[in-house]
């Protein structure tokens, strides 16, 4: 990856520009050609860099209100089973492992699912947690929105 690659990271974490041909747009910038912009781009999908191109919507704005983080008590011998079994659901947009603190907090596994309301997630908990056999869970829910970005490049 050299500096131009990285510049052009910096203009696509942002808004692509709503034209007919945003990449042109970008190579402007740079003074190279549109060719060279989808070239550096398709690499830096190849190499795992740029994971995808999508919209990012704001799914409160849309009604989606109740967002829990499911913390879940997995055994240890059960984590990765457990872990990819949550991930393949279209319900859960994150997943992931968190080590336990033992004696205050024994949940180590995390999902994020989003509903219209509280009834609307709590079913699909029970979906997965019926997938998965295990009972022990927690929906948490946040009663403040403070600050929601991804992480930035440069």
């Amino acid at each position: 990856m050299d500096e131009t690659d990285r510049e052009i990271l910096k203009i696509l974490q942002d808004d692509i520009p709503l034209v007919s041909r945003p990449f042109l747009e970008v190579a402007k910038k740079f003074e190279i050609s549109e060719e060279e912009v989808i070239r550096r781009i398709k690499k830096m999908m190849s190499e795992g860099i740029v994971r995808r191109f999508s919209a990012s919507i704001r799914h409160r704005k849309l009604g989606i209100t109740a967002n829990p983080l499911v913390a879940w008590k997995v055994p240890e011998r059960r984590v990765e089973e457990v872990g990819e079994k949550l991930a393949s659901f279209e319900e859960v947009t994150h997943c992931y492992e968190r080590a336990i603190i033992p004696g205050k907090w024994e949940y180590n596994v995390y999902t994020m699912i989003h509903g219209y309301d509280r009834d609307d997630v709590k079913k699909t908990a029970e979906k997965l947690s019926d997938a998965i056999g295990i009972k022990d869970y927690e929906l948490l829910y946040s009663s403040k929105e403070f600050k929601k970005t991804y992480k930035r490049y440069g």
